[in-house]
Formats: structure tokens, sequence, C-alpha cells
């Protein structure tokens, strides 16, 4: 009954996901902005890229290059060893001249004046949207800074390696912090940090754009806008209410912040959850690396699919934990927070879905009826 239950909630979160996109604008809004694609990916590295790690001829990090590195959990793999995944992603220096054509359809859309104080704000933030990835880049890191040097797989199509590497053993609740291995004058992030999680206790997963950040995610304007002018806002409360939470499960439990985002927004989205909310693993999408009309597509397109495959790997990784998972009702995670529930009986100890009450925002009064959330967790006990 799994099986029936997993393609009926699918079916249901992308009906409503069809309506929103249909009843907001949001085809209209896509082919309205500027599009662009990786022209490295044209080059011998970009081709190699699409073996992934299997590429025979990765190329090193030079000092003209940006490099990030993203924070992780660490867990205890199947021979008892610690181990962690390492995602990494490099670009050009410096962004494209196409930042004008951004810039400018981002501000035409939302109305902004020409030179305003928003439209600089628009032009700082796009900068990761059109700076050009590189496909086939290798990055290492120094690991706790001395203790390991982890070498990465080379970065695939989309300029990102993801990678298990095996750890150096710490306590439960350890933090690390690592760099990059990169010549001088190499930029972006460049310092990481990795949490210890033994195999048991309590765990938090959470969604980002409108359970625990404003982001209007059933409105085209109402993204760009909350992404790329407004100062980012925390959901009232919750600040607060996972501050607490945090107190309650236990300040060494791992947190995971699940988004349905491009990668592009990993810094912006860092420092947002940095200054409001308990330090985790960001995880974000990889597809739709280098266009705006993606932003939109990745939040309104397939994530109950995404979101799944993503919790599924965290029970991968911490199959003994006691699961929470938050999040809202703008998007599909009643419907994938329950096929969870009933893929992994006894995993996820609570739920909680965060009833968005400004309709029109979320596009679909259909998203907070109640039918909706009993079929989403029928056959749970």
């Amino acid at each position: 009954m799994t099986g029936l239950y997993s393609s009926t909630s699918s079916s249901d979160s992308a009906s409503l996901q069809s309506q929103t996109r249909s009843e907001r604008g949001f085809p209209e809004a896509e082919q309205s902005l500027y599009n662009t694609f990786t022209s490295k990916s044209a080059q011998a590295a970009g081709l190699l890229s699409y073996l992934g790690s299997r590429n025979p001829l990765p190329v090193p990090i030079t000092a003209r290059d940006s490099v990030w590195l993203m924070d992780n959990v660490a867990f205890r793999g199947k021979s008892g060893q610690w181990e962690a995944e390492f995602v990494a992603a490099a670009f050009e220096g410096e962004p494209s001249a196409k930042i004008v054509d951004y810039v400018g359809d981002v501000a035409r859309l939302l109305g902004l004046a020409k030179g305003s104080k928003e439209e600089a704000v628009v032009e700082h933030r796009i900068k990761p949207f059109v700076t050009e990835i590189l496909p086939g880049r290798q990055v290492k890191v120094d690991f706790n800074r001395g203790s390991k040097l982890v070498k990465l797989s080379p970065g695939g199509r989309h300029g990102i390696s993801s990678d298990i590497r095996q750890l150096p053993a710490a306590v439960d609740g350890d933090v690390v912090s690592s760099i990059a291995d990169v010549p001088a004058g190499t930029t972006g992030i460049l310092e990481m940090r990795t949490k210890y999680a033994e195999p048991e206790g309590w765990a938090v997963l959470s969604d980002v754009d409108d359970t625990i950040k404003i982001t209007q995610t059933s409105d085209p304007t109402g993204i760009l806008r909350s992404t790329f002018v407004s100062e980012p806002t925390p959901t009232d409360g919750l600040p607060a209410f996972y501050t607490k939470l945090q107190a309650l499960v236990s300040p060494n439990a791992p947190w995971f912040y699940l988004s349905a985002s491009p990668y592009n927004l990993y810094p912006f989205l860092r420092e947002f959850i940095s200054q409001h909310y308990p330090p985790g693993q960001l995880i974000l999408r990889d597809s739709s690396w280098m266009t705006i009309p993606g932003l939109l597509s990745n939040l309104t397109l397939g994530t109950h699919e995404y979101k799944v495959d993503r919790i599924k790997k965290v029970h991968s990784w911490l199959p003994k934990r006691k699961m929470i998972l938050i999040g809202d009702s703008t998007q599909s995670d009643p419907e994938a927070y329950g096929d969870i529930c009933r893929r992994y009986p006894g995993w996820v100890k609570l739920v909680l879905i965060r009833r968005v009450t400004d309709i029109a925002a979320v596009g679909s009064s259909k998203k907070n009826e109640p039918e909706r959330f009993e079929r989403a967790f029928e056959g749970i006990k």
C-alpha cells in the first residue's frame, strides 16, 4: 500500500503546483525573464564534467576562481567510521557582463526605478546567477585545519561536486571548522563547519521557504522580491520556537534545512539561517543553476519528488535518529512528509506543518483544506 499512497500524494502535490503556476502566472513570468546557458560546458573540461566523479582529467582550482564549501553533518557509516557528504561548487571569480540584462529584467518585472537603491541590491544578490560555473574543477579541503586533507571528486556539469568521505574520530556534537586548500587569491566561501552526530538521539529537518523565511513561493513577483530586493524576513515566532525546540531535543542534535531553491542561493540562505536559527546542513537543488527562470521553476515544479529523495538520503545517514519534520502548506511538504512516514515507519516522531493563511500568497485555497492533510497523512498510525 505504501506505493499506492506515494503515487496518490505525488499526484496531489503536482496538481496543486500546476494550479498555482497557472493561477499566479508563473509561465508568463519565466518567459519574460532573461535566460542563458553556461558556456564553459562547451569546452573540454565541461564535456568531461558529464562523467562526474569518473572524470579522468580534473582541473585544479586557480587564484582566479571562486569556491564554495557547504556546511555538513558527520555520521557513522556502515563500517562504524565517521563519514560526511562534502558538497563544493566552483565558479569564475567575477560575474558575467550579462549581469546588466538580468538586473534590468528583474527590476522591470518588480517595477523598480532605474538607479534606485533597490536596483543596487538586485545587482549584488543576482551575481551568483550570472557568474560562470566551472565544471570539472577539483576542490581539496583542509579538514579541521590540518587534521586531514580531503580530496573531492571533480565537479559535475553544474560545477558541483558531492562526495562521501571518511573523517577522523570525534565526539557527538563536536563542530569542526575546515578550510579550502586553494591558491592565494581564490575567493568564495572558503570555510565550512562539520557537526558530528552519533546514530541515536533526536534530529530536526525543516523546510525553508515560507516555513522559516517569508518567500511567497506561490507568487513569481513575490519570490523575486523576497530573493533579490527585500530584507530576508523570518517567519513570525519561528526563531524563538526553534531555539526552544533545540533546547528540548538537545543542543547536540543535528539540524537539516531542506529547500527547493537552487545552490545559487546558498550564501544568501546560509547567512539568513545563521542570524535567526540553529546552525545546520543546508540542502539545496543543483539544477537550473544559471537561470533566473530556473529559480521560479525550482520552487514550483517537482518539489515533492525532490524533497522525498533528499530526506531518503538523510535517513540513510541517520536511520536510528528520532526525526522531527517541519514544513508549510504552500508547497508539497505535507505530501512529501507523509510519504516519508509511510516509507520509514517509526523514524519520524513528529510532523509540524505551518498552515499559511494568506491565501493570496498561497495561490490556491485547496492547499489549506483539511481534506488535503488527511490525504497526505492517510494510513499513518
